[in-house]
């Protein structure tokens, strides 16, 4: 088991360990005014969704209105950027992605240190991601795409969310292993790259659930594999990447809750309760997994171990490839 997936499955672990329901009440909450919730991307995205799965049981658990506010821009880094100059006292808190906390810092010039300014409160979804054609191609197997992929100067090129994204760093580590030639598309968004996958501009793609799965239900998207080492729940039928003959292969995305660095410990540990309390519950378990995701709750500690051995990971991925924000 390599060690990525020795830290997914102390997270799953984590579910149990950590899975007692906090005090409903919160009698003690620090919080005294409306939390607001930073997102780094617009209404629509995996972030965003789970963000308001879990706002109105966790304002309950608060006794605070949680209001999300989107914040758009440089794959995440706007929203951190904007969290880390925010008071520490808990009231402004950050749901942020692994771009922002893991992969950024490795594409230009941060003005923050995902590392060391921000306080990790727990991790929040963790999920695979799913190599998709459009159903029309005649690609049907991961052994298909690569034979393919391999022919010089392959127009397989595959899209992604935008540069630094886990679907562009999904696509770079397949071409690296497998030494395929087709080239990345940025797009601006998940939902403009979905949008030329389905008329038939852009040939592949390593779609989030939440983007692709009705698409590969209606039929419109043919699912080739999938990105993590264990068969995705909704997708039975379809092998991953290391079991279709690349060993090792898992690329995860995720995001977490984080806060200013300076933020009270007992405010860390109320937050991170009532996080833990409302990941763990089944009805909110239940809801992530139709969405295509797992619900991943854990210890503040755990969660910037978690983050940093995914920043140790796809910094070597961003060096090897010379990936570079244009």
């Amino acid at each position: 088991m390599n060690s990525m997936s020795k830290t997914f499955a102390s997270i799953v672990f984590l579910i149990a360990a950590v899975s007692t329901p906090a005090s409903p009440s919160m009698a003690d909450t620090f919080a005294t005014k409306p939390i607001r919730v930073i997102v780094g991307f617009a209404p629509g995205g995996s972030a965003d969704a789970v963000a308001r799965v879990l706002q109105p049981k966790l304002a309950e658990r608060l006794k605070q209105p949680l209001i999300i506010e989107n914040r758009p821009g440089g794959g995440g880094t706007v929203a951190t950027e904007l969290l880390v100059k925010s008071p520490p006292d808990g009231h402004v808190i950050s749901y942020a992605t692994m771009g922002a906390l893991s992969v950024n810092q490795f594409l230009g010039k941060l003005n923050y240190d995902p590392l060391n300014d921000v306080a990790p409160l727990s991790v929040g979804a963790v999920f695979t991601n799913i190599l998709v054609v459009n159903s029309q191609s005649d690609i049907k197997t991961l052994a298909d795409y690569v034979r393919k992929g391999k022919v010089r100067n392959s127009n397989l090129h595959f899209g992604s969310a935008g540069i630094g994204t886990i679907n562009h760093l999904a696509g770079e580590m397949l071409k690296l292993r497998a030494g395929l030639s087709g080239d990345h598309v940025s797009y601006r968004s998940g939902a403009l790259a979905i949008n030329d996958l389905l008329g038939g501009s852009l040939p592949s793609m390593f779609g989030s659930p939440v983007d692709v799965l009705a698409h590969i239900e209606s039929g419109k998207l043919r699912a080739i594999a999938t990105t993590g080492l264990k068969r995705h729940e909704s997708l039975p039928n379809v092998p991953t990447v290391a079991e279709s003959g690349y060993p090792g292969f898992e690329a995860l995305n995720w995001s977490a809750f984080i806060a200013p660095k300076q933020t009270p410990i007992g405010t860390i540990r109320q937050l991170n309760l009532a996080i833990v309390a409302e990941l763990s519950d089944p009805a909110t378990v239940e809801q992530l997994k139709k969405m295509g995701l797992d619900a991943a709750p854990s210890t503040p500690e755990e969660a910037g171990a978690f983050i940093r051995r995914e920043a140790a990971k796809w910094g070597d991925i961003v060096k090897q490839t010379g990936i570079k924000v244009d």
